[in-house]
């Protein structure tokens, strides 16, 4: 539970401004049904607030788009457990270091692109006999089935930019064997709310701290607010103020241990709203 001396100094107050970094599957969003209703209405109040809301998930720019649109959000976001950071064009009213225009955005890319993950994962793959599967290797009606996502969400999660999901299958041994195989091939690897993810060269934390730095240049001084429900947040959580832990499907949390850990009852986006009103009073 949140406690009452934590809560205190998380709002947006005259020159301070509150940024919230959050997840979404499992967090924000449902997770079984991926819907965002439960947290639309207190959203509406963070912005007009001046609450910043910023998407850091594994979700793909073109899932978090729907989203976007949905909750009506325009801040910057980050894709693929890290990605890479795409920003709309003029949100921040200084030059800063980007990678590559693609239409509205400027895209900060911190991780090795998909192409290249992947060619690893098929080397791994052939070298040792494993037949685990990711993505790029399932069609859209497989990936639905598994993810519980629709087909047209389903479509969208298949466009990877940066990070392969794999569905990794057997026992707790010969998973862990599949993973130290990855590992020497120079990639990591974490673990979502259903699957694993597969990346190189970056991580929730690393775009977390570059995007609050960015945020600091704009607005001054800021307050951090960092919300996830799996192992892959641990990075992004250890860089905000206020780390926040919701539960998970059965009513319980990650073993995840982090200073200053918020663990907030409720499910996904249950445990979201109870946390974001306790934390800034709205």
């Amino acid at each position: 539970m949140l406690q009452t001396h934590q809560k205190a100094g998380l709002m947006s107050t005259g020159d301070t401004k509150t940024v919230i970094f959050t997840d979404l599957d499992g967090t924000l969003l449902d997770y079984r049904d991926y819907s965002c209703d439960r947290v639309a209405p207190l959203l509406s109040r963070l912005n007009r607030a001046g609450v910043i809301v910023a998407f850091c998930s594994s979700k793909t720019r073109a899932e978090q788009e729907v989203y976007r649109r949905k909750l009506g959000i325009d801040t910057p976001f980050i894709v693929e457990n890290g990605g890479a950071i795409f920003i709309e064009r003029g949100y921040f009213p200084f030059a800063y270091k980007y990678h590559r225009q693609d239409g509205s955005y400027r895209v900060i890319e911190l991780a090795l692109p998909y192409r290249e993950v992947r060619r690893r994962l098929d080397k791994v793959r052939q070298k040792n006999n494993l037949s685990f599967k990711g993505f790029s290797d399932m069609g859209t009606t497989q990936v639905a089935s598994l993810t519980g996502l629709d087909l047209a969400s389903a479509r969208l999660a298949r466009q990877r930019e940066y990070d392969e999901t794999l569905e990794l299958t057997g026992s707790e041994q010969e998973v862990k064997s599949i993973l130290g195989k990855i590992e020497e091939a120079v990639l990591k690897w974490t673990l979502g709310t259903r699957l694993y993810s597969v990346m190189a060269g970056s991580d929730k934390g690393k775009a977390t701290r570059i995007l609050m730095a960015l945020f600091r240049q704009k607005l001054g001084s800021i307050k951090t607010i960092g919300i996830g429900d799996s192992s892959n947040d641990v990075p992004m959580l250890a860089e905000v103020e206020a780390p926040v832990l919701v539960q998970k499907p059965g009513g319980y949390w990650e073993n995840i241990e982090i200073p200053n850990l918020y663990r907030v009852e409720g499910v996904g986006p249950e445990g979201w709203v109870k946390a974001v009103a306790g934390l800034t009073g709205l």
